[in-house]
């Protein structure tokens, strides 16, 4: 299914995941909706084929064959959490959080910290370059 027939089919069954994401910048209406928004926009960035999504009631979630990373509100911090975290290597040292577990890894931003945009960027893209990774090894189903 293409991007445009996900947003068509979202779009039936109430407001898009983008604007969803929208609306949760706005309502913010802090540092946390500015870091969120900035948080996005490198992202797209860094991605542009990115398909944004609303999951487990109420978390943006990039993704690009499989979850990239989610972008979850709190009262003091973002945080940008990596599905496949571990297995990315962060030569900046950007993951601050959940560096314990054996599969995911986050980015906790505190208000007034600025990002280091080129590190983060490089990160997604090698989130999406994993992921792409992983769907090639899928074996392919066959017709018939």
């Amino acid at each position: 299914m293409t991007k445009a027939a996900t947003a068509t089919k979202k779009d039936a069954n109430g407001p898009s995941p983008s604007k969803l994401i929208d609306g949760r910048i706005k309502e913010l209406g802090d540092w946390r909706g500015d870091m969120l928004g900035r948080i996005r926009a490198l992202i797209k960035e860094a991605d542009p084929d990115v398909v944004e999504e609303w999951k487990w009631r109420g978390v943006p979630v990039w993704e690009h064959d499989g979850i990239i990373c989610t972008g979850e509100t709190y009262k003091a911090v973002v945080k940008m959490t990596f599905a496949k975290g571990a297995a990315l290597d962060d030569p900046a040292g950007l993951f601050n959080s959940s560096l314990d577990g054996n599969v995911r890894r986050a980015i906790d931003i505190r208000e007034g910290e600025k990002i280091n945009e080129k590190a983060l960027k490089a990160l997604i893209r090698a989130a999406v370059g994993l992921n792409a990774s992983k769907a090639k090894k899928k074996p392919a189903k066959r017709s018939g």
